[in-house]
């Protein structure tokens, strides 16, 4: 995470930043993780949200989130409950 520049930081905890990307009742598909790559070449960092009852606990949500960055070759600047943001160099 120190790797991660202030500015990033900032723009991920900005509560305007919307949530673009979705993760549906079927879970993390091929187009979840395309859709959160393309959306990374238009913006700097991208809001993700998951569906409520996906993950049973803070680690199964950590764990989805991190395979979410890696399909999207993203990096996860923050997350809080069932909401993440992703960022991209």
């Amino acid at each position: 995470m120190r790797d991660i520049p202030e500015r990033i930081r900032r723009l991920a905890s900005d509560k305007a930043l919307q949530v673009t990307v979705r993760v549906g009742k079927s879970g993390l598909t091929e187009s979840v993780g395309q859709e959160l790559e393309a959306q990374l070449t238009r913006n700097e960092v991208v809001k993700a949200k998951l569906n409520r009852g996906l993950a049973q606990d803070s680690a199964a949500r950590e764990q989805l989130w991190q395979q979410l960055g890696e399909a999207a070759s993203a990096r996860l600047v923050m997350a809080r409950g069932n909401v993440a943001v992703f960022w991209r160099r």
